[in-house]
């Protein structure tokens, strides 16, 4: 049993009997995530290892080991409970490339990773800043999702996810790079496999989704509601052994191509995969790499597999039985949940399954939990699932992590259910909900259901993009005109391509780009253009569109009712845009990565007053912009401190008792580097509903490097 141990595995109530008993608690739940966190890290025994990929569609575990601290330095910094950063460098390098997706950044050279002392020094420093806010930050009870406690929930949270992916990393490092500890014990029994069975299931009624009154913290995608009639099925009694999953690969099943789908064909192509990827075969016999060790293959432990291989063993387990196997849809999984009895966060140190470290850092075998009449409802390993996540009814994101779900909603990352040996706090809730493509490890094996099929493209997944502000600005950006105005991006390229002043058309930065349309804009006059936002939400929008060229969205009309809109490359005469010239990618335009630089012209639409250091912005673009490039910067010029502190204002303040204008601000931040060329209005106008606009004019001022 892992030594880091204790009350705090499970995630802890929103209220309790006093905000101060509340406070220490919250205290040692945090303090207890960050040791576990670093334990694990404990079994690495080289810091060579930590720049080693040993997952190829991931970061090295250098950049884990920094990311869940600067997490919480970029949180509590966006909701303004600290004033100033740590570590920019680090709180840029270890922020953003976590999931693997195809924007995702993770071209090494672009990376110079630290030290891991200098990482662990960082690590102390974040531990010591949270220990302070949470020592003094307001707390009321319960704790709502404005709190600042929220806040710190959010990034422990955080770490407790990272604590199993970067387990899962670490289990694929060579074993010459892992020191086996007491603290992290593999469990070693192991007997013959029990034969499965399907046992039958009766339909009833399911309510998923979380309410804001819970008292337990929940991601974005918990929450609201969604009701279905699950119709009666059968479920196997265990999960897939690895002896039930040795049957399918001695059939040669990895080598039938009519046990995969498309997407698992194009999968075994690429990664020539015979067994399952935590499988060893040598000298005639198979054996299976757990966290610290190989162990001859335990039989009765669960099988561990992606989904693709998980759906071909049905495929081929419906034709050994001769009726329709399949995954489990979400609900289907939850007829089965409602058989355990209670939620982690009322466990206790009764935990029943192998769960919250619990028992072992590692499976176990697939006969030890029952779960009225099943076993392994929870726990073990996750469950992969036949459904692809999506937001419930209701679905709204969280302010401060605006990219957690809905990257996720593209009907390419099926949900996996019931947790594993090492999921903790919010992942052992019954209302947690995580997904990952079809492709992707995790501690996670399968049952099988027989019912129905379900074809994965009549899984629901809400293609059209609901959020109300991404929908204004996409509609801004790609929508049809208002009042006879001018697409506004549009507009702006052409009057930066027009003015005579451009030298070169090489590269060019269209930094706070929103949904892209003026990054596209550029990309046919030049030969390579960054498009770059704080808003994963946006960016994911703008990739959407540029890759599949559509994307689709709803804005509304009156109350209640929306409109449903379809935009696509072709209408808007960019078919013929060069997709390889472009490259989205979510950052912070005050603290770019060393890459984004070299440019002949960079476009800040609608962006410097909304930094919360314009003056910081504008010095680095004497870098970034070549000599003789153009800074193009537009902006209606509507300073708030709720964007930007008031000492940081450009002008729209009086200076030394005399009225100071924004455009006299950045002549005086760029007159050592730049040259004022040309300025002009520039109006817009933002669709709120059918009937209410607002109409804008934005300044345009064209600034030429010396």
């Amino acid at each position: 049993m892992p030594q880091i141990t204790g009350a705090y595995h499970s995630t802890i109530s929103l209220t309790g009997e006093s905000p101060q008993a509340k406070r220490e608690e919250l205290k040692a739940y945090f303090n207890h995530t960050y040791r576990l966190y670093e334990s694990l890290f404990t079994l690495i025994n080289s810091d060579d290892a930590y720049y080693l990929k040993a997952e190829p569609l991931r970061h090295p575990l250098i950049f884990y080991f920094g990311h869940t601290a600067c997490f919480f330095i970029n949180k509590l910094k966006l909701a303004q409970i600290i004033d100033s950063r740590l570590n920019p460098k680090f709180e840029s390098m270890f922020a953003i490339g976590v999931d693997e997706m195809s924007w995702d950044d993770l071209d090494e050279r672009n990376y110079d990773w630290p030290s891991v002392e200098s990482v662990r020094q960082y690590r102390r420093q974040v531990q010591d800043l949270v220990n302070q806010v949470i020592d003094t930050m307001p707390l009321e009870l319960p704790i709502s999702q404005s709190s600042p406690a929220w806040v710190i929930l959010m990034g422990i949270e955080h770490e407790r996810i990272h604590l199993e992916t970067s387990s899962v990393i670490i289990r694929q490092l060579g074993l010459e790079w892992i020191a086996p500890s007491p603290a992290w014990p593999m469990c070693e029994q192991s007997a013959s496999a029990p034969q499965n069975q399907l046992i039958a299931v009766a339909g009833s009624k399911v309510t998923l989704g979380k309410v804001h009154e819970d008292l337990s913290y929940g991601w974005d995608n918990e929450y609201g509601r969604h009701s279905t009639q699950v119709a009666a099925f059968k479920a196997s009694q265990y999960l897939v052994s690895n002896n039930e999953f040795l049957a399918f690969v001695e059939a040669g099943g990895y080598q039938k191509s009519e046990f995969w789908d498309d997407e698992g064909q194009r999968w075994l192509a690429y990664t020539k995969a015979t067994m399952p990827r935590f499988w060893r075969f040598r000298d005639g016999k198979y054996w299976q790499r757990n966290l610290t060790a190989e162990m001859p293959l335990p039989m009765d432990w669960p099988v561990e597999v992606n989904q693709l291989e998980a759906q071909a063993f049905c495929r081929w387990k419906a034709e050994q039985l001769s009726v329709p196997i399949r995954l489990p849809t979400e609900s289907e999984w939850y007829v089965l949940r409602d058989k355990v009895q209670g939620d982690a966060i009322d466990w206790g140190n009764e935990v029943p399954g192998n769960i919250e470290l619990a028992h072992y850092a590692s499976s176990v075998p697939v006969t030890w939990f029952e779960h009225n009449g099943f076993y392994d409802v929870i726990g073990n390993v996750w469950q992969w699932t036949v459904t692809p996540i999506d937001g419930f009814s209701g679905f709204a994101v969280h302010p401060l992590y605006d990219d957690f779900s809905t990257p996720t909603f593209d009907g390419k990352h099926n949900l996996i259910k019931g947790g594993s040996w090492i999921s903790t706090g919010n992942e052992a809730m019954r209302s947690s909900r995580y997904a990952f493509r079809r492709h992707f490890y995790q501690h996670a094996g399968f049952r099988y259901v027989e019912a129905e099929p379900v074809e994965q493209t009549q899984q629901s997944v809400n293609m059209y993009e609901t959020d109300e502000l991404v929908s204004q600005y996409l509609e801004m950006h790609f929508g049809k005109t208002y009042f006879d105005v001018p697409n506004f991006s549009e507009q702006l390229v052409e009057l930066v391509i027009q003015s005579g002043l451009l030298e070169r058309t090489d590269r060019a930065l269209d930094i706070g780009c929103s949904v892209g349309r003026a990054t596209l804009e550029l990309s046919k006059y030049f030969n390579h253009v960054d498009g770059i936002d704080f808003s994963a939400r946006f960016i994911q929008q703008a990739y959407q569109l540029s890759e599949q060229g559509e994307v689709r969205y709803t804005i509304p009309t009156e109350g209640e009712l929306v409109e449903f809109k379809s935009i696509t490359l072709d209408e808007l005469g960019l078919s013929q845009v060069d997709k390889s010239k472009i490259h989205f990618s979510q950052g912070d335009a005050t603290n770019l990565k060393p890459q984004f630089s070299g440019y002949d012209a960079v476009l800040a639409a609608n962006l410097i007053d909304r930094l919360s250091d314009p003056a910081k912005f504008l010095n680095a673009m004497k870098q970034r912009v070549n000599s003789g490039g153009i800074l193009a910067i537009a902006s209606p010029y509507t300073w708030l401190e709720a964007h930007t502190a008031k000492g940081n204002w450009l002008g729209g303040k009086k200076v030394n008792g005399e009225n100071q204008t924004t455009l006299e601000g950045l002549t005086e931040q760029l007159a050592d580097a730049f040259t004022l060329e040309q300025v002009q209005d520039v109006p817009f106008v933002i669709r709120e509903t059918r009937r209410k606009f607002q109409h804008t004019v934005s300044q345009l001022s064209l600034w030429r490097r010396k």
